[in-house]
C-alpha cells in the first residue's frame, strides 16, 4: 500500500456548517416564540388595542385584561356611577373608567385549581402505575406479553372524540360526570399506555445484574426495585411525567363533554370569556398566559431529565 486513509468515527463539521446550523436553530426558536410572545403582549393591551388593525406593537400597557379575567362586571350609567362612593382599589377605578362596576369574582381561579388537581393527580397515578407495569413487562415472563403491550398501545390509537360519547354514558351511570375523581381516573387511563411504553424502554436499559447483586446482598425484590431500579429510571420517569402532564393539562374534548361546573378545567373555560361586545381578547390572552406557567415551570425543573430521557439512553450494558 502506498498510503493509508485515517478513519474517524465522528466527522467534525466545518465552521460554515456550524454557522448554518446555528442560524437555523435561532430562526426556528424565533418563529416558535412569536405566538407565545404575542399572547403575553396581548394580555397587557386594552380591548381596543387588541383588535386594532394593523396590529399594534407599541402600546401603552394596561392590566385591564387581568382585571377582566378575575372579575365579573356589570355596565352602569354614568349617573349611577357618580352616586357611588369612590373606588378603594386601583382595579375598581379601572373598571369605573369603563362605566362598569365589579359584581364579583370570576370562575377562572376555581377552574385553574381544578386543572392543577386533575392534571398533577392523573400524572402521578399514570406514572406510578406505568412504572410498575413497565417493570413487570421488562423483568418477568408475562404470558402474551407482546399482545398485551399492543393492546395497551391500541388504546391511544383512537381520537378522544371517538370514545367520548360511550365514556359520557358510562360516567353518567356511575355518577362520575363533572367530578374531579372521574377526570383523574379518565386521564390516568389514557396516559397509562404512554407511560408503560416509555418506561419499559428505560427499564430495559438498566442491567439486571444490579438487581441480582442487591438481592444476593439480602434485598427483597421490592427493595431492589425501590432502591436500585427507581433511581436509575429517574430520567425516564421525569420525561414520562412531562408528557403525561402536557396531555392532561391541555386536554379539551373530554373536559368539554364531561364537565360543566364543579370539575371544569381551564381549557374549556378560556374560550368563553366574554367581554363587552364579544370576545374579551386581553382577558383570554391573560388567562392563556397564566395557564402556561405551571407547564413551563414543571418542564424547566425537569429539563435535564427530559433532554436525556428523549434519547432513551438511561443506561446501557
Amino acid at each position: 500500500m502506498t498510503g493509508s486513509i485515517a478513519a474517524h468515527s465522528i466527522v467534525e463539521p466545518s465552521r460554515v456548517t456550524k454557522r448554518i446550523a446555528g442560524a437555523l436553530v435561532i430562526l426556528y426558536a424565533l418563529v416558535s416564540m412569536v405566538p407565545l410572545v404575542w399572547i403575553v403582549l396581548t394580555g397587557f393591551k386594552t380591548p381596543p388595542d387588541s383588535i386594532s388593525y394593523p396590529p399594534k406593537i407599541l402600546f401603552e400597557p394596561s392590566l385591564e385584561g387581568y382585571v377582566n379575567l378575575f372579575t365579573t362586571r356589570t355596565r352602569q350609567t354614568p349617573d349611577f356611577i357618580a352616586t357611588l362612593p369612590p373606588a378603594e382599589t386601583w382595579y375598581g377605578r379601572l373598571v369605573r373608567s369603563r362605566n362598569m362596576v365589579i359584581a364579583g369574582p370570576s370562575k377562572y381561579i376555581p377552574r385553574y385549581i381544578n386543572s392543577l388537581i386533575i392534571g398533577f393527580g392523573s400524572t402521578f397515578l399514570a406514572v406510578a402505575l406505568g412504572t410498575l407495569a413497565a417493570y413487570g413487562f421488562s423483568r418477568f415472563k408475562v404470558p402474551l406479553k407482546d399482545d398485551l403491550l399492543f393492546f395497551i398501545l391500541s388504546t391511544r390509537m383512537m381520537p378522544p372524540i371517538a370514545v367520548a360519547i360511550p365514556i359520557y354514558l358510562m360516567y353518567r351511570e356511575l355518577g362520575l360526570t363533572d367530578t374531579k375523581l372521574g377526570m383523574i381516573l379518565l386521564y390516568t387511563a389514557v396516559n397509562v399506555s404512554l407511560a408503560v411504553w416509555l418506561l419499559k424502554g428505560f427499564i430495559d436499559e438498566i442491567p439486571r445484574e444490579y438487581e441480582e447483586a442487591a438481592m444476593i446482598d439480602g434485598y427483597t425484590r421490592l427493595q431492589a426495585f425501590r432502591k436500585v431500579v427507581l433511581p436509575q429510571a429517574a430520567t425516564g420517569i421525569a420525561a414520562t411525567a412531562i408528557f403525561c402532564l402536557i396531555f392532561a393539562w391541555n386536554e379539551y374534548a373530554f373536559a368539554v363533554l364531561l364537565t360543566s361546573g364543579d370539575a371544569q378545567t381551564t381549557p374549556p373555560f378560556i374560550p368563553f370569556i366574554i367581554g363587552e361586545g364579544g370576545q374579551d381578547w386581553p382577558a383570554v390572552a391573560a388567562g392563556t398566559t397564566l395557564f402556561l406557567i405551571p407547564i413551563v415551570v414543571f418542564t424547566i425543573l425537569l429539563r435535564k431529565h427530559l433532554l436525556r430521557g428523549i434519547t432513551f439512553g438511561a443506561m446501557r450494558r
